[in-house]
């Protein structure tokens, strides 16, 4: 594949830095790969693994880049932004990778000058992995990557990133920014928060009954606590930035809930199987459309996770 981007700069170096970074070198999409990170340990790391140059600042890193990715936590988007600005070539793009788009468009844009584009960006790919050795240049394959652009960017802007993403191995879709939010709080948002609720009433539970609950963990609450061990400074900010629409769809996974609650007690077999039924075609929809495997380990084996994130579990 032939360059896209001559100069990409990447603002945080874990998992999805990482992976880009690994990504566009396997397929020489850039030309230079330059990078920033608060950490020394993580810029040094970020240095000898996928990236060509890393700063000890991100005005530093964006200097001449054509195409700058904030991959942050939600929370600092705008203090980055704000720093960056000066410093940004006419013409590049500011993307990011945040899977909040509405406080990111409000944190973000009113820091970049004329004539930057800023088209926002979520790769909804991830492990429970964090940090600069957990990246692989497999992890966007046949995944989707949503862009949120303003109604006014600039087309060729769009379809070059576009052909980035595309190139990544990544399926894009575009959709307007409060869309976005709701949707992810749907298939994303909330199913965390309800894994981390879970694993809390078993840490209670462990603690009260003293009972083994750790030692006999069934398949079922394993997957519960690989998604509850995700990174927990970026899931505080993706819950306190798209508050609304998290609480909107906690609401009403609450009155499903009672629904549910309701047939239990009053032994209402044909409302469960009836229920049950229809959330089990949903999951084969999920298969069919190519985001998931039927195998027995969802295709997640131990030694396929440790080596695609270089972390041991």
């Amino acid at each position: 594949m032939a360059v896209i981007y001559n100069r990409v700069a990447l603002i945080g170096l874990g998992l999805i830095a990482g992976s880009m970074a690994h990504a566009m070198r396997a397929a020489g999409l850039a030309g230079e790969i330059v990078g920033y990170a608060r950490s020394a340990e993580t810029r040094a790391i970020a240095r000898d693994l996928f990236c060509d140059r890393v700063t000890e600042t991100a005005a530093e890193a964006v200097v001449g880049a054509d195409l700058v990715v904030l991959a942050v936590p939600v929370g600092v988007m705008g203090e980055i932004a704000a720093e960056i600005a000066p410093h940004l070539a006419p013409g590049a793009t500011v993307t990011d990778v945040g899977s909040v788009k509405g406080a990111v468009v409000e944190a973000v844009g009113p820091h970049l000058p004329a004539g930057v584009h800023f088209i926002p960006g979520h790769p909804m790919a991830g492990t429970e992995y964090s940090g600069p050795r957990s990246g692989f240049a497999t992890l966007f394959q046949n995944r989707w990557w949503l862009l949120t652009p303003p109604e006014d960017t600039d087309p060729a802007a769009l379809a070059r990133l576009r052909e980035l993403v595309e190139s990544l191995g990544a399926r894009v879709d575009t959709m307007d920014v409060a869309h976005h939010d709701l949707v992810v709080a749907v298939v994303s948002h909330v199913p965390h928060a309800i894994a981390y609720t879970m694993v809390g009433v078993a840490d209670h539970m462990r603690r009260v009954s003293q009972s083994e609950i750790i030692k006999y963990s069934a398949a079922g609450f394993r997957d519960f606590t690989r998604i509850a061990a995700s990174d927990p400074v970026m899931w505080r900010d993706v819950f306190l930035s798209n508050r609304e629409a998290v609480l909107d769809i906690l609401g009403r996974f609450a009155e499903e809930l009672f629904v549910l609650q309701r047939a239990i007690r009053m032994g209402d077999g044909e409302h469960l199987h009836a229920y049950f039924s229809r959330t089990r075609a949903i999951r084969r929809g999920i298969i069919e459309a190519g985001q998931d495997t039927s195998a027995p380990d969802f295709g997640r084996s131990v030694d396929q996770a440790a080596g695609a994130s270089g972390n041991v579990r």
